[in-house]
């Protein structure tokens, strides 16, 4: 995989999180927070774990450091969120920039549950793209039920929409 190809895949990883956020945007509080069977607690739990896994991931990959994991109770609303998660965009481009194709093609190692990883880095970034496409559905799903649906997340939608 190249650069071009990491970069793409990014553009649609923001397409689609806005897509959520602009939803999100239209919930009320108690919605936000309510206890939901999809994981991550509520709607809240899940947008707050889709930005965290981009900054942890973000972290570990540039330094090898782990961080500790955000926390939802941490934000409030939905205002917050999109306040925190535009700052964690911002240093993941710059991140992403820095990298050359050379650099996708190598390896990084990390300690994950408690296992020595060694992972080849543009398998790591697809990852966090993939990992989002699983908890967006998740939060399109709750979004769906509240009467705010964030309409099609397809790759092909975002590419027609380019």
């Amino acid at each position: 995989m190249n650069f071009a190809e990491i970069e793409l895949l990014f553009k649609y990883n923001d397409w689609a999180n806005e897509r959520i956020l602009d939803g999100a945007a239209n919930v009320s509080v108690e919605q936000l927070t309510a206890p939901n069977d999809l994981g991550w607690g509520s709607l809240r739990g899940a947008l707050v774990h889709l930005m965290d896994a981009e900054y942890v991931w973000r972290i570990l990959l540039k330094s090898g450091e782990h961080v500790e994991w955000l926390q939802p109770e941490d934000f409030p609303d939905v205002p917050a969120i999109r306040a925190r998660w535009a700052g964690e965009r911002t240093a993941f481009w710059d991140y992403l920039n820095s990298l050359s194709n050379d650099d996708l093609a190598g390896t990084v190692s990390y300690e994950g549950d408690g296992i020595m990883r060694h992972r080849v880095l543009w398998h790591c970034l697809a990852h966090v793209v993939n990992h989002g496409t699983q908890h967006r559905s998740e939060c399109a799903a709750l979004l769906t039920g509240f009467g705010h649906s964030p309409g099609n997340l397809d790759f092909t939608v975002f590419l027609s929409e380019r």
